[in-house]
């Protein structure tokens, strides 16, 4: 199978975690803080990561030649990370997500000077189809900004960011040991920021479900993304991300009864045309 298609099948698996962990987020919003969240979510990582690492005989992978680089991919993201799950608490998950969705093209701007990938006219055009997808859904007025629609919109920086550090990690480090140090140094995070002020939300019997779900879903969302960016660009494999707009969108309207208009699907039918062009390019040029 071509890579760029091995990668679109790793970043499905990444978007069906991303979901799930929205909607369990929404949820769990209403006991818990972000920091919390971001808490347990790492507790739970870390323990998934360990088991499977002493499972598979990969322990030994662990190690600190890119420290550094880990702990900066790491502070960026539980930034993202929490500012995300804010939004996800108080604006409609379709308009999250629709913001979340600038992070490609800041992916892709921002990939030139970091990662040295060559800025082609077809993925700028993708950019510029799934840009366009996205004001088309959102619709993003001054008079309706407010501090979820700016967490919203912040988050897409430091996904970005996120993308482009995993991205440099990939080719020094193998996926145990980024996957260690992003649930050891979140857990490290979360423990401080949630136990700042010396009370933090114990789980409870009907949040342990949820907490589990968002812990394990974290987790397989960013091993799905490590593997998609071992095999394509930066540029080529976020942008994919656009399709979790409309299933996010439906599944809102169908769990919580979040309004979802004809824009909503006119914007996903854009987003979606700027992806199957740039897949379709990419799987043409690395086949020729």
């Amino acid at each position: 199978m071509n890579q760029t298609l091995k990668a679109a099948f790793w970043m499905l698996g990444a978007i069906g975690s991303f979901t799930a962990m929205a909607l369990a987020g929404r949820k769990l919003g209403v006991d818990y803080d972000t920091f919390e969240i971001m808490l347990y979510r790492s507790v739970v990582g870390f323990v998934i990561v360990m088991a499977v690492a002493r499972a598979a005989g990969t322990l030994g992978e662990i190690n600190r030649d890119a420290l550094g680089l880990q702990v900066v991919r790491n502070l960026v993201h539980f930034s993202g990370q929490n500012l995300w799950f804010y939004a996800v608490t108080v604006i409609p998950l379709a308009q999250v997500f629709a913001f979340e969705f600038t992070t490609p093209l800041w992916v892709i701007v921002l990939s030139p000077v970091f990662l040295g990938e060559r800025l082609t006219r077809v993925r700028t055009i993708a950019a510029l189809m799934g840009f366009i997808g996205i004001l088309i859904v959102a619709r993003p007025t001054v008079a309706g900004l407010n501090s979820g629609v700016l967490a919203a919109a912040g988050c897409a920086v430091f996904f970005a960011l996120t993308f482009i550090t995993t991205k440099k990690l990939t080719a020094r480090q193998s996926i145990t040991a980024i996957m260690f140090y992003l649930t050891l140094l979140q857990l490290i995070l979360g423990l401080v920021t949630a136990g700042y002020d010396g009370d933090i939300a114990l789980p409870t019997l009907a949040s342990t479900p949820l907490l589990a779900l968002v812990g394990t879903c974290g987790l397989l969302a960013h091993f799905c993304i490590t593997n998609a960016l071992r095999l394509a660009p930066a540029a080529v494999v976020s942008p994919i991300d656009f399709a979790r707009l409309p299933v996010i969108a439906i599944l809102a309207m169908l769990i919580y009864g979040e309004t979802v208009d004809a824009w909503v699907f006119v914007g996903g039918i854009v987003i979606f045309a700027g992806n199957y062009l740039n897949i379709w390019v990419e799987t043409r040029r690395k086949v020729s």
